[in-house]
C-alpha cells in the first residue's frame, strides 16, 4: 500500500511537472506571436498607401490601426519594430538546448548580426525611385528575413547558453556540499585554512582538528599530492602548542629542520622547556638504549620488545604470527632479552649485547640460559632439540633470530644503541622532550626494525596524566612494523597522545602489515585527511564519507519536442572517480569534535591554503641543525668493548654453571 502511496505522489508531481511546462510553452508562443502580429501592424502602416490602392482595407481595421495609433506605437518609424523585437526575444527564454545538435557561437552571431542589419536598414528602401508596390515588396521582404535570421540566431544562442549553464559534464556542482567556514580552536587543536566550492562559488573554510587524541590522524596521499606540506603544518601548530614530540623523519632532515627551528622560536612557550635530541644512526647526534631495564619490567615486556625487533626487520613475519618458527625465533631472542635484564640488574639490557649473544654456539649459550630459573619454560624445547641431536630442527629454530639480528651489527648502530643521553620517557611534564629518528629509505628495512623497537618502549614509557599533551609524527609509517599500533591507538587519549600516520596508501599498509591489522587501523583513525589515492583507497574514503542529496536530470527527445524530468536522489558526497583526481594540495576528509565542542559539518573536500612566499622565506631563514661530531675511535671502541663485554659474561655465566654442579 506504501509503494502505490509513493507511486501515485511521485505520479503527481511528474504530472505538475509536465503541465508547468506545457503552460510555459504556451505563453512563450503567446509571445512570439504578439511579435509578429505587432511587425504586421507595423507593415501595415508604413505600406498603407499600397494596402489602399490595392483595396486592402477596411473600415474596422482602420479603426483599430488609429486607436492603437493614439498610443503612441507608431510616433517613431522604428519604435514598433523595437517593440517587436523585444517580445521575438523574450519567446526565446523558454528554447531548449537539444542534444546532438550542431551549432556554435560564430553560427548565431552571424544569424544575428545579418537579421538586425536586415530588420532595421530595410526602410532604406523608401528612399528608392521606383513604384509603390516594389517599395513596399522589398520593405517586407527585408524586414522579415530579417525578423527570421534574428529569430533563428537568438534560438541557437540561448541553447548554447543553456547547455553551457548545464552542462556539469562531472557532475561537479552537484557534488559540492557546505562545509566548516568557521574557525574552532582550543589548546590541542590542528586548525588548516581551506577554499572549497559550494555549488558555484568559492567559498573560505576550515578543517579543524579539534581532538587528535581520538584515535590519531591518518595523512595520506600519493607522491606529490601535498601531504608532507601538511604533515610539516600540523608538526608546527603541535609545537607552537606545547606538545612533546617523537618523529620519524623518513626523509632526513625534511621534519627534523622544521620541528628544530619551531622548537627554538617556542621552547619558551612550554610549562617546563623541553629538551632536543636526534637519532641519527649515520651522522651521529645522541644515543639512547632502546631496550632500558626500566621499560622491561616482567618477560612480557622482553617478549614484545623481541617481537618488535624481528617484525620490523621481517615484515612478512607479520602474517605468519602463530607459525612454528616465527615464534621459535622471537621465544630465543625474548630469552635473551631477558637474560640481560636479569643479570646485574640490567647492567648489559642492550640490543647491541643481545645481538652478540645471539652469535654464541649454542651449545655453551644454552647452559647459561637454562640456570636461569624464570627462563627454563622458553629454553627448554632449544635444550631438548639440542639433547637429542635434532641440530637442523635447532638451528631452523634459532637461526631466523641469529640472522636477522645479525643485520643490525654495524658499528654505528651498536654505538647509538648502547648510550643513555636520554630515555623515552618524552611526556614527563616535568621533563617533556622532542625526539626526531632520522631514517634512510636505501636501508629503511633495517632503521625501521630499531625505530620499531623505540616506538615500543616510548609506548610503555608514557606517562597516563592530563598536564603535557604529545605528538608522534610517524612519516611512511607502512614502513615501521609497530605491530600493537592498533590496541595503542584505542588507549592514546588517555595519554593525551596525537598520533599521525602518514602512508602514501592504504594498499601499502595493507602489504606490510596485513589485511586484518591494517583495516583495524583505518577504522581505528577519527580524524583522515587524504589528497589523491586511488583503487581500493579511495572507494573505501568514498563509502566512509556517505552520501548527500543531489539534482539529478534527464532528457527525454522526440521527433515533436524535447522533456526534461528533474528528481533528487542520494548519491556519493565524494565519489571515487573524484579522490582518485585530486590535484596537488586538494584534500578530502572527516574530522572527530569534542562533547563541548561540537562541529555540525565534519567532512571537507577543498584545497588547503598554503603562503608559499612565507614558507620560502622561512626555509631559507632556518637555522642548522646542531653537530655533534664523534670520534669514529670512540665508536670503535665501543663496538670492541660490547663484544667483550657479551664474551666476558659468557665466561661467567659457564663458570656459575660448574659451580653450581661441583
Amino acid at each position: 500500500m506504501g509503494n502505490v502511496i509513493i507511486n501515485e505522489v511521485g505520479g503527481g508531481k511528474d504530472m505538475r511537472t509536465n503541465e508547468n511546462e506545457l503552460g510555459l510553452k504556451k505563453i512563450m508562443d503567446m509571445t512570439r506571436l504578439i511579435s509578429v502580429l505587432l511587425i504586421m501592424l507595423h507593415f501595415y502602416h508604413c505600406c498603407y498607401t499600397f494596402f489602399q490602392g490595392r483595396g486592402w482595407t477596411h473600415p474596422v481595421a482602420e479603426t483599430i490601426l488609429n486607436n492603437i495609433q493614439h498610443t503612441g506605437l507608431f510616433n517613431n518609424f522604428h519604435k514598433s519594430k523595437v517593440i517587436a523585437l523585444g517580445f521575438l526575444l523574450l519567446s526565446l527564454l523558454g528554447v531548449k538546448a537539444r542534444p546532438g545538435e550542431q551549432f556554435n557561437y560564430t553560427m548565431s552571431f552571424v544569424y544575428l548580426f545579418t537579421g538586425l542589419l536586415l530588420y532595421f536598414i530595410s526602410g532604406l528602401v523608401f528612399f528608392i525611385n521606383t513604384s509603390v508596390q516594389t517599395i513596399t515588396l522589398l520593405y517586407i521582404l527585408l524586414t522579415t528575413l530579417g525578423f527570421i535570421f534574428i529569430m533563428t540566431g537568438g534560438t541557437l544562442l540561448f541553447r548554447i547558453i543553456k547547455k553551457k549553464l548545464s552542462g556539469d559534464v562531472f557532475n561537479t556542482i552537484n557534488e559540492t556540499f557546505p562545509q566548516e567556514e568557521r574557525l574552532l580552536p582550543n589548546k590541542y587543536s590542528i586548525n588548516l585554512p581551506t577554499t572549497y566550492r559550494l555549488k558555484n562559488k568559492i567559498r573560505k573554510g576550515w578543517i579543524n582538528i579539534i581532538n587528535g587524541f581520538r584515535g590519531g590522524i591518518l595523512l595520506m596521499g600519493l607522491p606529490g599530492s601535498g601531504k608532507t606540506l601538511i604533515a610539516k603544518e600540523i608538526l608546527k601548530q603541535q609545537i607552537e602548542k606545547g606538545y612533546a614530540m617523537f618523529i620519524h623523519d623518513f626523509k632526513y632532515p625534511d621534519l627534523t629542520n622544521v620541528a628544530y627551528n619551531h622548537y627554538l622560536k617556542n621552547k619558551k612557550k612550554y610549562k617546563v622547556e623541553p629538551e632536543f635530541y636526534i637519532i641519527n644512526f649515520e651522522d651521529i647526534q645522541h644515543r639512547c638504549n632502546p631496550l632500558l631495564p626500566a621499560s622491561l619490567k616482567s618477560i612480557t615486556d622482553a617478549a614484545s620488545a623481541s617481537r618488535a625487533i624481528l617484525l620490523g626487520l621481517n615484515q612478512e613475519w607479520l602474517g605468519k604470527q602463530g607459525d612454528f618458527w616465527v615464534e621459535s625465533s622471537i621465544n630465543f631472542t625474548t630469552a635473551l632479552i631477558w637474560y640481560l635484564r636479569l643479570y646485574q640488574d640490567g647492567k648489559y639490557c642492550t640490543l647491541p649485547h643481545v645481538i652478540e649473544l645471539a652469535q654464541t654456539p649454542l651449545e655453551k649459550l644454552f647452559t647459561i640460559l637454562a640456570a636461569e630459573p624464570s627462563l627454563e619454560v622458553l629454553i627448554m624445547p632449544f635444550v631438548r632439540a639440542l639433547e637429542s641431536d635434532a641440530g637442523k630442527q635447532l638451528i631452523g629454530q634459532v637461526s631466523g633470530a641469529a640472522i636477522s639480528l645479525g643485520t643490525l651489527a654495524t658499528e654505528k648502530l651498536y654505538y647509538v644503541l648502547s648510550g643513555d643521553d636520554f630515555t623515552m620517557e618524552i611526556n614527563d611534564p616535568e621533563k617533556p622532550k622532542i625526539v626526531c629518528i632520522a631514517n634512510n629509505p636505501q636501508v629503511s628495512n633495517i632503521y625501521s626494525a630499531v625505530i620499531s623497537l623505540y616506538l615500543n618502549t616510548l609506548q610503555k614509557l608514557l606517562k597516563e596524566q592530563d598536564e603535557q599533551p604529545c605528538g608522534i609524527l610517524l612519516e611512511e609509517f607502512a614502513n615501521i612494523s609497530w605491530y600493537n599500533a592498533d590496541k595503542f591507538l584505542s588507549v592514546c587519549r588517555s595519554y593525551l597522545v596525537n598520533v599521525t600516520l602518514v602512508i602514501q596508501d592504504a594498499s601499502q599498509l595493507i602489504m606490510h602489515y596485513g589485511e586484518k591489522q591494517a583495516k583495524v587501523i583505518l577504522s581505528m583513525v577519527g580524524n583522515i585527511i587524504s589528497g589523491q589515492v586511488t583503487g581500493e583507497s579511495a572507494k573505501n574514503l568514498s563509502e566512509r564519507f556517505g552520501k548527500i542529496m543531489q539534482d539529478r536530470q534527464s532528457l527525454t527527445i522526440n521527433s515533436a519536442d524535447t522533456s526534461i524530468s528533474k528528481s533528487r536522489q542520494l548519491d556519493y558526497a565524494i565519489p571515487q572517480s573524484t579522490i582518485s583526481s585530486l590535484s596537488a594540495g586538494e584534500v578530502v576528509g572527516v574530522v572527530a569534535d569534542n562533547p563541548d565542542q561540537k562541529i555540525s559539518q565534519k567532512m571537507f573536500h577543498g584545497q588547503v591554503k598554503f603562503d608559499f612566499d612565507s614558507l620560502t622565506k622561512e626555509e631559507d631563514q632556518q637555522k642548522s641543525l646542531p653537530k655533534n661530531q664523534v670520534d669514529l675511535h670512540l665508536i670503535l671502541n665501543e663496538f670492541m668493548r660490547i663484544k667483550l663485554e657479551v664474551k666476558a659474561l659468557l665466561a661467567e655465566g659457564v663458570e656459575n654453571c660448574i659451580n653450581k654442579v661441583d
